[in-house]
């Protein structure tokens, strides 16, 4: 017999650690590695990563509804750098399409990833990449591609260009809503982090915590309405209504 879950038809899926297994210690570290490597010639690669690390916090922390993660992220990164943001944009640009491909090295892409995806969509169901929009979009993409997936298999990719909000901030999953015209009982969130993905349960929408790569730094009381393996995750697709 067909499970039936009341109301859901779309889900939205987290990518590192959820869709894309990886470390993500080891993915940081390999990532940094690549990034001041490239941009060595204009700025001190002991200071990039403070940079960074700096003006994404300040992205995430950054509620402004009419700026986007991109606008945030640069407005802040210009304010701690005596070099025009033009030239480091450009070569932001140059890495993500080009050096960052070489970090696939280190990922570890599982076949039934590609079975999930391709089964949700058979059966009808709204699939949108909810991976943290920290990240330029070619970055997304590669990372979807890594996984065995192709961009277009999703309805929305979230990436720092297109959104205003990022995790966990509860803004981030309600402009998803908004892109989608779909209520918190259309949805559910599928991800590997109890805060940044299973906040989203804050807004009513139903969460699902893969336990393979988990990451727990929630001090919050949040419970998951389902949990499990990828594997586990499979078999309650496989058991899902056809829409």
């Amino acid at each position: 017999m067909r499970k039936r879950v009341v109301g859901l038809n779309t889900f939205l899926f987290d990518l590192d650690g959820t869709l894309l297994p990886l470390d993500l210690k080891e993915f940081t570290q390999a990532y940094f590695k690549e990034l001041t490597k490239k941009l060595a010639g204009k700025i001190n690669p002991k200071e990039l990563q403070k940079l960074i690390l700096k003006s994404t916090n300040y992205m995430v922390s950054n509620l402004e509804e009419n700026k986007t993660n991109k606008e945030a992220f640069f407005e802040d990164f210009q304010k701690n750098i005596n070099i025009d943001i033009n030239s480091i944009k450009v070569q932001f640009e140059e890495f993500y399409k080009n050096e960052f491909k070489n970090l696939k090295e280190i990922v570890c892409p599982n076949p039934i990833v590609k079975k999930i995806i391709k089964l949700l969509k058979s059966k009808g169901y709204t699939l949108v990449i909810a991976t943290n929009p920290i990240f330029p979009k070619e970055a997304i993409y590669h990372r979807i591609e890594w996984a065995g997936l192709n961009i277009n298999d999703f309805d929305l990719i979230t990436t720092f260009e297109k959104m205003h909000f990022c995790k966990p901030n509860i803004e981030y999953y309600q402009e998803i809503l908004n892109i989608l015209n779909k209520e918190p009982e259309d949805v559910m969130m599928i991800g590997n982090d109890l805060l940044e993905d299973m906040i989203a349960s804050k807004l009513g929408i139903k969460t699902y915590l893969i336990e393979d790569y988990m990451i727990d730094r929630s001090d919050k009381n949040i419970e998951p309405d389902y949990r499990g393996s990828l594997e586990e995750f499979y078999k309650f697709v496989k058991d899902l209504q056809n829409l």
